[in-house]
């Protein structure tokens, strides 16, 4: 029983301001909370608190509203809620949750004054693909294999030690995806994501030899073109993969600067000698060679402008719809200089000039907050907040012996780079990790981040998940906050002790197996619960209830909400029915759990690892009385009623 407000519509009246614009933001307080006296809205523009009384609103369905106007001050413009009870005693609510001392100005609710996301990001459904491995097309076959390549069949096993992990070229081209996008389409996905295309001397291609042609291994310019054709032709948006941090030591920028001080490329590489030999690399891998920003030469020919790479890609005839940026989080960083604002900014600027609608994901595996605060990045694909939590709450630690780089035999289990192995959360714990890896990203840019079970870089879940776990990860996936993602293979069942063997070609020749089938039904199943509920990408959250085997939440919207439980272990779960108004209207969605409607509580109920969900009433509430001359009063005042 406590005070709630987040992002969603039901709360603020314009999730994309301008600097200057007046919004409405609201609290919702339960009955049953007590007396609130007073509720004082507190922002901090330009690091300067001001504040502002908000207004009571009136009650409805046992809540109690306040509503108050804040003006946009600041491109990230922060706020909070300070409830005054009865007693004399202060509460403050803001994302890092409600207390009774002072809280963090970077946990505080935050409305974000540019850089809105595309309008179709609220019904994105991400399917990622690795191109060696995802589909061949006949016109492979009559493809010479580059020099460092190791061709293999398509049913051949994958070699994890070197230089087989990195050179093994199994033939899958762009043609071949095109080809297989119906099934894409018949999942539900709404967006394919493809790791690099561009030349290189390795199957990931993440060692890009140019940026401005698409490998003709996987059939050239031509092939991609037909690519994005097909896929716009079936709703799909295509989002390509760009390396900003680093380049391969074959591109023909650092060929031109290795060895030449006088070259003008040698400005886009940090070299630590006057002859241009000794030069710094993403980590320890002296096949990366690392961009130095600082560049204005760089700046021209990568990301400023149309006629720079990523501008090329954006317009005709190609017209991608997007870029997720690999390493995004080391980009301009090495040492003491940081020039990762000025890089993502002046990427996002050429998209923006070019087409508005584009969507732009960050790579940032581990706490990202500092970054995603919505200047550039819509999103980004990271790790904490959703992944690891679901892994160490929904999958099992096992000792699966398998080869390394260097050929060496381990059992050990990979973490996602944890040297100290997978942590074993409960519920309560999953929760807790989600709220705080989330509480200083803005409500709008933790819509635009990736909700991913695994990736090419990760082992796959499957691998891991304890018995039942699937549906119930899959099920939080397409639920919460942020954009589901399908990486290529999960849909099959496949399984990986790593993100190098995760790698592995789709077994096109077995998707009539039963159990593949099965496997894809439920995902076919699952991405229709999310893309038939608005609620599910755009609603509020609350959680209703975390114990250590269950959490039970609502998505919320005017029009629907979407109660949800997801337990390992069993599921009896009691909540005040008053936090749940219309549970006695709830139609089932899916699963088998029981939903038992009471006068004062409602209880949920579910036997071992669970996932389900039901369809409730829209939230009602009254119309807001803070500023009805507000610029967007009247359509806010619909969620509650006309406008006085």
């Amino acid at each position: 029983m406590r005070p709630h407000h987040d992002g969603s519509p039901l709360y603020v009246s314009n999730p994309a301001p301008s600097l200057g614009d007046d919004v409405v933001v609201r609290l919702r307080v339960p009955s049953g909370y007590g007396p609130v006296e007073r509720v004082v809205v507190r922002s901090n523009p330009d690091h300067e608190p001001a504040w502002v009384d908000a207004v009571s609103d009136g009650a409805a369905d046992g809540w109690e509203w306040w509503s108050a106007v804040i003006r946009v001050a600041n491109p990230r413009h922060g706020y909070r809620f300070h409830l005054v009870r009865a007693d004399g005693r202060v509460e403050i609510l803001n994302q890092g949750g409600l207390g009774d001392i002072d809280a963090l100005d970077g946990q505080d609710f935050a409305l974000v004054a540019h850089n809105p996301p595309p309008a179709w990001l609220d019904d994105t459904i991400l399917y990622q693909i690795f191109p060696d491995r995802f589909a061949r097309s006949a016109a492979a076959d009559a493809r010479t294999a580059p020099d460092w390549a190791i061709p293999a069949a398509w049913n051949e096993p994958l070699d994890p030690v070197h230089p087989g992990r990195s050179r093994q070229l199994y033939g899958g081209d762009l043609d071949g995806a095109t080809e297989r996008l119906d099934h894409v389409a018949d999942l539900g996905a709404t967006a394919l994501y493809h790791t690099p295309i561009f030349p290189a001397e390795s199957n990931h291609r993440y060692d890009a030899s140019r940026f401005d042609t698409v490998d003709p291994v996987l059939g050239g310019d031509d092939a991609y073109r037909r690519l994005i054709e097909a896929a716009h032709a079936r709703g799909i948006h295509v989002i390509g993969d760009l390396t900003t941090n680093h380049s391969g030591i074959a591109h023909e920028w650092f060929r031109a600067a290795y060895g030449d001080p006088d070259a003008p490329e040698g400005a886009f590489y940090y070299f630590h000698d006057d002859a241009h030999t000794d030069y710094e690399t993403w980590l320890d891998a002296d096949t990366l060679p690392k961009f130095a920003w600082s560049s204005d030469e760089l700046r021209r020919r990568f990301i400023d402008g149309p006629d720079s790479v990523v501008g090329r890609w954006l317009r005709p005839p190609y017209g991608i719809d997007g870029w997720r940026i690999d390493v995004a989080n080391m980009t301009g960083r090495l040492g003491a200089e940081d020039r990762n604002a000025e890089v993502r900014q002046t990427l996002r600027r050429t998209m923006t000039d070019i087409r508005e609608e584009t969507l732009l994901l960050a790579e940032s595996t581990n706490d990202a907050a500092t970054d995603l605060q919505g200047d550039a990045w819509h999103g980004g694909m990271t790790y904490p907040a959703f992944t690891r939590g679901v892994w160490a709450w929904l999958a099992d630690p096992r000792r699966i012996p398998h080869h390394g780089f260097d050929g060496e035999e381990t059992d050990e289990m990979w973490f996602f780079g944890l040297p100290t192995g997978m942590p074993r959360y409960d519920a309560r714990q999953f929760v807790a990790q989600y709220e705080r890896f989330t509480s200083q990203i803005p409500w709008r840019v933790q819509r635009g981040t990736m909700s991913a079970l695994d990736t090419h870089d990760t082992a796959r879940f499957a691998t891991y998940a304890s018995p039942g776990a699937v549906p119930v990860a899959l099920g939080l996936s397409m639920t919460l906050p942020g954009i589901p993602v399908v990486y290529a293979g999960d849909e099959f069942g496949l399984e990986a002790v790593d993100g190098e063997m995760s790698r592995t070609p789709i077994p096109w020749a077995r998707r009539d197996e039963p159990e593949i089938r099965e496997r894809i039904a439920l995902y076919r199943e699952l991405i229709g619960l999310r893309r038939a509920h608005p609620a599910l990408s755009t609603g509020g959250l609350r959680w209703l209830h975390v114990d250590e085997r269950s959490v039970v939440f609502v998505r919320e919207s005017a029009d629907e909400c979407v109660l949800v439980v997801a337990a390992r272990g069993g599921a009896d779960a009691t909540v005040p029915a008053a936090l749940v108004p219309g549970a006695g209207a709830a139609r089932a969605l899916y699963g088998d759990a029981e939903l038992t409607v009471g006068d004062d509580e409602i209880r949920i109920t579910a036997d071992g690892t669970a996932f389900a969900a039901w369809a409730l009433p829209g939230v009602s509430a009254p119309p807001p009385r803070a500023h009805e001359t507000a610029p967007e009063y009247e359509a806010f005042a619909q969620l509650g009623g006309p406008a006085d």
